[in-house]
């Protein structure tokens, strides 16, 4: 299924032949090079670096391995030419039969074209979203949402075991806040007039949440002491809010695995555990931290700190693990939350945060390796800010919500599909505009309209093909004469079409899925493309009705495109669209 993997197999075969005849020692690792489309097309279909991997272990100039390499392969079987370009790259290029035939793979797989045993059923979790429940979501979650979505589609599609998980932050004192707001709309519902101080929650969306609570304690808790009612409150406020944040997911596709709680970690004494692991192994210890960069030594107070040995791990600095008061500090219920992820399915961690979380990447990275004992690996994908926009100007407010344009104002607004996909139009790490008015626009500068358009192309002329009584089957269109696909443009638009398992491969690897959009806008811009050629030259129509044969090999070009777009869709959350309206 995977052309490049074939070749890979292909270039491996042909490096053990070179380590039986003598002229490379035995040991290299192979696992290094890789298999790729060179950048640039004319020099050829497929690429590798081998040579210059292997020059420095070999102890040979890669140039000289790379004509070793070259003389090997040049008679394997559908390599019409092999060669070696700059500094040692080997590139081959292919009989255009092999790419043809391949195109069968396409129509033959369907809906599971694409999918790879990379991942070997390993597990992988990915935590994502872990907004505080003391709101409704927002336009800065939504963009987290998508890619840690997107990435948990992504890597089930390469072979992970995936568990996406969303960590609810319920034990700090922001849901302390977040009860205090409810009680004051509790009152409220008893037809209290209220004034909402600074420093508590003034959105409207707890309303119903102190109406709730007034028929579920009546007036019981009108005129009683904080103590009495600010568990209660808490547990109920932070269990409305779960119900609105899944229900705002649900509305974008999004369904996590598992939601764990951070104060059920607490109080079970995940946090002791984690702990006295790291003690275990001589990674904590007091000691008097540096001042912080930036502030004046009389606006430092030293003191002795319970401390990570974080800097063993790469870590700027070590960490505090205890506050002033002997209270944890956020950091070691984090560690916590994370060991307890790592003991329950192992693996790797992936973590999806918020822009403000960029100083926590080096902490927390080092605390993986050290409390797993180097077993675990956690990446973490920053996703940085959204600036949402109506035609070209900045959108502050939202009727609704009052203070901030919510998940299910944005969702509403233009469907769940065009937010997904124009989140993922840019790297998770760099900020994104997102402008109401251009992703609704019908052109080639909206990306989402651009693929949908391209797959409601190819079943426009499906649907002309089916009206002749044309046998649209996968099985009938795979044994067509596929060698009628002459022309360059067909040829390529096969050639970028048989790339989607390397990309999906390379996606998963990377943890991008933001790969996947760019790619499916080049294939639709390819598509576009054969299209318009169409237009203007009749001979490349995809139905010719002097020509059964031809018109047959382009349906089957036409099915295998639309089902590339629908499968990098799927990996999106994109539902593909076959009309457009």
């Amino acid at each position: 299924m995977n052309v490049f993997k074939d070749f890979e197999a292909k270039i491996h075969d042909a490096l053990n032949q070179l380590v039986q005849a003598g002229d490379l020692p035995s040991g290299l690792d192979f696992s290094r090079i890789t298999v790729e489309p060179p950048r640039d097309p004319s020099h050829g279909d497929v690429s590798t670096n081998a040579a210059m991997i292997l020059a420095k272990p070999a102890g040979k100039p890669p140039r000289a391995i790379a004509e070793a390499l070259v003389a090997r392969l040049k008679d394997t079987a559908s390599v019409t030419e092999a060669s070696v370009a700059g500094p040692g790259f080997v590139n081959l290029r292919i009989d255009t039969g092999l790419w043809l035939s391949r195109l069968a793979d396409i129509l033959n797989l369907g809906a599971a074209f694409g999918s790879s045993n990379l991942g070997q059923g390993r597990p992988v979790n990915v935590e994502y979203v872990s907004a505080n429940p003391t709101g409704p979501m927002h336009v800065g979650h939504t963009r987290g949402a998508v890619v840690g979505d997107a990435l948990a589609r992504l890597l089930i599609k390469a072979g992970f075991n995936v568990t996406q998980e969303y960590y609810i932050n319920d034990a700090g004192a922001q849901v302390d806040v977040l009860a205090r707001s409810a009680h004051l709309r509790y009152r409220e519902a008893f037809g209290e007039t209220i004034e909402i101080p600074a420093g508590l929650y003034p959105g409207d969306y707890l309303v119903p949440v102190g109406q709730a609570l007034k028929d579920q304690y009546g007036d019981r808790f009108l005129n009683a002491e904080e103590a009495e009612w600010l568990p209660l409150f808490r547990e109920f406020a932070v269990a409305q809010m779960m119900i609105r944040i899944k229900e705002d997911l649900a509305q974008m596709g999004v369904k996590h695995d598992v939601f764990s709680s951070e104060r059920a970690l607490v109080d079970a004494g995940a946090v002791d555990l984690a702990l006295k692991t790291l003690e275990e192994q001589g990674l904590i210890y007091t000691g008097v931290l540096e001042p912080p960069k930036g502030k004046k030594p009389d606006d430092w107070e030293p003191r002795p700190q319970t401390l990570f040995a974080a800097s063993r791990f790469g870590d700027d600095v070590d960490r505090p693990l205890k506050k002033s008061d002997g209270s944890y500090t956020y950091f070691a219920n984090d560690i916590a939350y994370h060991f307890d992820k790592f003991r329950r399915g192992g693996g790797d961690l992936i973590d999806v945060l918020g822009a403000d979380h960029g100083g926590y990447v080096k902490r927390m990275q080092a605390a993986v390796t050290a409390i797993t004992g180097g077993k675990g690996a956690l990446d973490v994908k920053i996703c940085q800010l959204v600036n949402l926009m109506d035609d070209g100007q900045p959108v502050k407010m939202s009727k609704r919500a009052g203070r901030f344009v919510t998940l299910r104002d944005i969702v509403d607004e233009v469907g769940a599909g065009v937010v997904r996909f124009i989140m993922l139009t840019r790297r998770n790490d760099q900020t994104l505009d997102f402008d109401v008015a251009k992703v609704t626009e019908q052109s080639k500068e909206n990306p989402v309209f651009y693929v949908q358009y391209a797959h409601a192309r190819c079943h426009s002329v499906l649907r002309h093909a089916a009206e002749t009584g044309a046998d649209l089957s996968p099985a009938s269109l795979a044994a067509a004469n596929l060698s009628r696909l002459s022309s360059d443009e067909e040829v390529a638009i096969v050639k970028q079409m048989l790339s989607f398992p390397r990309m999906v491969e390379a996606a998963a690897e990377a943890h991008e899925p933001h790969r996947i959009a760019f790619y499916l806008y080049e294939l639709a811009s390819s598509f576009h493309g054969l299209w318009n050629k169409g237009k203007d030259d009749a001979s490349m129509r995809f139905l010719i009705e002097a020509d059964a044969d031809l018109t047959r090999a382009r349906l089957a070009l036409v099915t295998s495109v639309a089902q590339v777009i629908a499968c990098g869709l799927d990996i999106l959350g994109v539902e593909p669209v076959k009309e457009m309206r």
